[in-house]
Protein backbone atom coordinates (compact mmCIF):
# COMPACT_ATOMS: atom_id res chain seq x y z
CA UNK A 1 0.00 0.00 0.00
CA UNK A 2 1.50 3.24 -1.17
CA UNK A 3 0.12 6.42 0.95
CA UNK A 4 0.50 9.89 -0.06
CA UNK A 5 1.94 12.36 -0.24
CA UNK A 6 5.08 10.38 -1.74
CA UNK A 7 8.48 12.78 -0.82
CA UNK A 8 11.60 12.51 -3.57
CA UNK A 9 13.70 11.50 -0.58
CA UNK A 10 11.31 8.11 -0.27
CA UNK A 11 11.61 6.46 -3.02
CA UNK A 12 15.02 4.62 -2.79
CA UNK A 13 13.60 3.71 0.69
CA UNK A 14 10.31 2.30 -1.08
CA UNK A 15 12.04 0.37 -3.73
CA UNK A 16 14.50 -1.33 -1.03
CA UNK A 17 11.71 -2.83 0.53
CA UNK A 18 10.19 -3.69 -2.34
CA UNK A 19 13.01 -5.52 -3.27
CA UNK A 20 13.27 -7.28 0.44
CA UNK A 21 9.12 -8.23 0.27
CA UNK A 22 10.12 -9.65 -3.30
CA UNK A 23 12.66 -11.70 -2.17
CA UNK A 24 10.30 -13.33 0.35
CA UNK A 25 7.33 -13.41 -1.59
CA UNK A 26 6.38 -15.19 -4.85
CA UNK A 27 3.78 -13.15 -5.61
CA UNK A 28 3.60 -12.44 -9.38
CA UNK A 29 2.14 -9.79 -10.11
CA UNK A 30 2.71 -7.62 -7.16
CA UNK A 31 0.19 -5.54 -6.55
CA UNK A 32 0.02 -1.80 -5.25
CA UNK A 33 -2.78 -0.36 -3.55
CA UNK A 34 -2.85 3.37 -4.36
CA UNK A 35 -5.83 4.67 -2.99
CA UNK A 36 -4.73 6.27 -0.39
CA UNK A 37 -1.69 8.20 -2.43
CA UNK A 38 -3.45 11.98 -2.04
CA UNK A 39 -3.75 14.00 -5.21
CA UNK A 40 -1.11 12.56 -7.67
CA UNK A 41 2.29 14.45 -8.42
CA UNK A 42 5.90 14.04 -10.16
CA UNK A 43 7.29 12.57 -7.14
CA UNK A 44 4.31 10.03 -7.02
CA UNK A 45 4.41 9.38 -10.44
CA UNK A 46 8.51 8.96 -9.94
CA UNK A 47 8.27 6.34 -7.11
CA UNK A 48 5.48 4.49 -9.54
CA UNK A 49 7.90 4.06 -11.84
CA UNK A 50 10.74 3.42 -9.80
CA UNK A 51 8.58 0.60 -8.06
CA UNK A 52 7.85 -0.74 -11.17
CA UNK A 53 11.72 -0.92 -12.12
CA UNK A 54 11.99 -2.65 -8.97
CA UNK A 55 9.70 -5.39 -9.71
CA UNK A 56 10.70 -6.01 -13.37
CA UNK A 57 14.48 -6.52 -12.17
CA UNK A 58 12.99 -9.21 -9.69
CA UNK A 59 10.82 -10.70 -12.63
CA UNK A 60 7.66 -9.79 -11.59
CA UNK A 61 5.17 -7.70 -13.17
CA UNK A 62 3.57 -4.40 -10.87
CA UNK A 63 -0.45 -3.80 -11.07
CA UNK A 64 -2.01 -0.80 -9.74
CA UNK A 65 -4.86 -0.87 -7.39
CA UNK A 66 -7.38 1.30 -7.01
CA UNK A 67 -6.25 4.10 -9.08
CA UNK A 68 -8.35 7.74 -9.25
CA UNK A 69 -9.25 9.48 -11.69
CA UNK A 70 -6.60 11.92 -11.65
CA UNK A 71 -3.82 9.26 -11.44
CA UNK A 72 -5.29 7.75 -14.10
CA UNK A 73 -5.30 10.63 -15.84
CA UNK A 74 -2.03 11.28 -15.06
CA UNK A 75 -0.36 8.23 -15.85
CA UNK A 76 -2.34 8.41 -19.45
CA UNK A 77 -1.16 12.05 -19.92
CA UNK A 78 2.86 10.49 -19.30
CA UNK A 79 2.75 7.34 -20.91
CA UNK A 80 3.01 5.55 -18.04
CA UNK A 81 -0.33 3.69 -18.58
CA UNK A 82 2.17 1.53 -20.83
CA UNK A 83 3.76 0.09 -18.00
CA UNK A 84 2.07 0.43 -15.35
CA UNK A 85 -1.21 -1.71 -15.79
CA UNK A 86 -4.43 -1.32 -13.34
CA UNK A 87 -5.73 -4.07 -11.42
CA UNK A 88 -8.72 -4.87 -12.86
CA UNK A 89 -11.56 -3.93 -10.70
CA UNK A 90 -14.30 -5.96 -9.09
CA UNK A 91 -17.61 -5.21 -10.39
CA UNK A 92 -18.70 -5.90 -6.52
CA UNK A 93 -21.00 -2.97 -5.18
CA UNK A 94 -21.10 -1.41 -9.06
CA UNK A 95 -23.42 -1.12 -11.66
CA UNK A 96 -22.63 -2.27 -14.87
CA UNK A 97 -24.05 -1.49 -18.10
CA UNK A 98 -24.93 -4.36 -20.67
CA UNK A 99 -26.32 -4.05 -24.09
CA UNK A 100 -26.90 -6.33 -26.35
CA UNK A 101 -25.09 -5.55 -30.18
CA UNK A 102 -27.92 -4.22 -32.20
CA UNK A 103 -28.32 -4.96 -36.07
CA UNK A 104 -26.45 -1.83 -38.56
CA UNK A 105 -28.94 -0.03 -39.95
CA UNK A 106 -28.26 1.68 -43.20
CA UNK A 107 -28.92 5.63 -43.55
CA UNK A 108 -31.77 6.82 -45.52
CA UNK A 109 -31.04 8.64 -48.48
CA UNK A 110 -27.61 7.32 -49.34
CA UNK A 111 -27.33 4.99 -52.35
CA UNK A 112 -24.09 3.02 -53.09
Amino acid sequence: MLTGPVARTQVAALCDRLEVLLRRSGADPVVCDVGALGPPDAAALDALARLRLTAARQGRELRLRGAGGALRALLSLTGLDEVLPLCPESPVGRLQAVRQAEEREERRGVEE
